[in-house]
């Protein structure tokens, strides 16, 4: 709804609470209207959210999930995804900066900025990860540690699959890396047990119903956080 003033341009956003109604000013709702009237403001603005896809082992599950992930959230209003891959990236595992190690090539350099400047933009992360030998991916855990204030005060989701456990200990291990690195993950996740005979040939779950209501559980949260933390960010940088 747009309401117009000889001086201001209002927009409203509406949102469904029930039975009870608000009015903006000098606006008018009809009885049979059921909605309370929001500015539309930076703060409920989409959230720019980054999809990791946390393996990059041959014959891997994890752009299946993912797919499968943004594909049920992609429609929401709330939320921007940009999927950022490991196996697209070529980062070494050797650091430079430590014990004279040597700057990284020209290509590998291009592709740190890169793939930086994308988790920078992002005011929030969900990580599909699998769990091997009881843990994360190494390509994870690389990516992860070649960043620092990339990931500063600002919520993390997990989408995770594996045997029977789900992932769950990967993420559990996760949780506590990303404490270390002054992130916010949300405590509900998505959990996929036995992905390789869960999925359907589109990739999504067999069982949606359960999987779905989780996925919209935790980015709910996530989108709580992000924008809780979005907001305390531009009033106080981190750290500052």
């Amino acid at each position: 709804m747009v309401v117009v003033s000889t001086t201001t341009v209002v927009i409203y956003r509406t949102r469904r609470i029930g039975r009870r109604i608000s009015e903006p000013p000098g606006g008018t709702v009809t009885p049979e209207t059921t909605r309370v009237i929001e500015p539309a403001t930076a703060e409920n603005a989409a959230l720019r959210v980054a999809v990791i896809v946390g393996s990059a082992r041959g014959g891997r599950v994890g752009p299946s999930v993912a797919e499968w992930f943004t594909r049920h959230v992609g429609g929401r209003t709330d939320i921007d995804l940009d999927v950022v891959d490991v196996a697209d990236l070529d980062l070494p595992v050797a650091m430079p900066g430590w014990d004279g190690l040597p700057e990284p090539a020209p290509t590998i350099q291009v592709t740190l900025a890169n793939v930086s400047s994308r988790l920078a933009a992002a005011e929030a992360f969900v990580v599909v990860t699998p769990e091997y030998n009881h843990s994360f991916p190494a390509a994870l855990k690389n990516l992860i540690d070649w960043h620092y204030v990339q990931w500063q005060a600002k919520p993390i989701g997990f989408v995770s699959y594996g045997g029977l456990g789900g992932g769950l200990r990967a993420v559990e291990q996760l949780r506590q890396v990303f404490a270390e690195l002054h992130a916010m993950t949300v405590r509900d996740s998505v959990s996929l047990h036995g992905p390789w005979s869960g999925l359907g040939e589109d990739g999504a779950p067999l069982d949606t119903a359960v999987c779905e209501g989780a996925a919209k559980g935790m980015v709910d949260q996530l989108v709580w956080w992000g924008r809780a933390l979005r907001a305390a960010r531009a009033i106080q940088p981190y750290g500052k």
